[in-house]
């Protein structure tokens, strides 16, 4: 994988992607690369899809395909696409940094209320596709509440451990098949939403989250058909994406499902059509 790893590192470096690290991960053939944090959204939303692009285009030079999809493989976790983020004043200071020690700044604390309040009706967005949502499920190292913690990669939403003038949300639940521009307009809208209104995040979780129940008024999507449902009901999707992207994509979402719900597929042939 060397050869293939250099080489990816150049086509980045001459692209002027700051791509820092690429680090084997949990799932064979899994890999994480990790892009430096800039204060340019739209640069960095640019660059994952750039980046997507040069490393299908060197996997293919060395016979290898690159894939992805939020779960390719059904016995193994899939990819995420996690998004640190954090907000500055006209000034250049941190928002969320906390004033003193063993406190959560305010602004912090509505942000993740704003992304626990919004997370039920925006998932469409974080996992747009069918295989989006086999990727979701308890202990895939996937999110699958509105829930927060302190350094808790079991969580929705984590705050890693940092000093306070790089406090940051990690956003963990996205899959690696989202559309980057969405996700990060998405998140910014809650984040905005929550600080503008004032809302307040659940208590923290601690712990694995997978093992405990989370107690919440949040109406959160079982699979990709109630997720449709869900964003083309939501107010705050409408707001945020703007009425006509809106429409148009619920309209894509809707066909899309209804090609995979019509499609008779192998698993279908193997469960029916000796057995019925």
């Amino acid at each position: 994988m060397l050869p293939l790893l250099n080489d990816i590192y150049e086509a980045t470096s001459l692209a002027g992607i700051d791509a820092e690290t690429i680090i084997s991960e949990y799932a064979p053939g899994q890999y994480e690369l990790t892009l430096q944090h800039q204060n340019d959204l739209l640069k960095a939303a640019d660059d994952i899809i750039r980046l997507k692009r040069i490393i299908r285009s060197q996997a293919r030079n060395h016979g290898l395909t690159a894939c992805f999809m939020a779960k390719p493989m059904e016995n193994v976790s899939g990819s995420g696409m996690h998004f640190h983020i954090s907000m500055y004043d006209k000034k250049g200071a941190n928002l969320f940094a906390e004033k003193s020690k063993n406190t959560i700044n305010p602004n912090l604390f509505y942000a993740l209320g704003g992304l626990t309040k919004t997370m039920g009706e925006s998932m469409l967005v974080f996992a747009p596709h069918a295989n989006s949502w086999r990727r979701l499920v308890l202990g895939s190292y996937a999110p699958v509440t509105p829930n927060w913690g302190l350094d808790n990669r079991s969580v929705a939403f984590r705050i890693p451990s940092s000093n306070s003038k790089n406090r940051r949300i990690e956003h963990r639940v996205s899959g690696v098949d989202a559309n980057p521009y969405l996700v990060a307009l998405t998140v910014i809208s809650a984040m905005r939403y929550g600080m503008k209104n004032k809302v307040k995040a659940p208590p923290q979780t601690k712990g694995n989250a997978y093992e405990q129940k989370f107690n919440s008024k949040i109406k959160m999507p079982h699979d990709w058909s109630s997720a449709i449902l869900s964003a083309k009901k939501s107010k705050f999707l409408k707001e945020t994406l703007g009425p006509d992207l809106h429409k148009a994509f619920i309209a894509i979402k809707d066909m899309e499902y209804q090609k995979v719900a019509s499609t008779v597929s192998e698993l279908d042939i193997d469960l029916y059509l000796n057995a019925i």
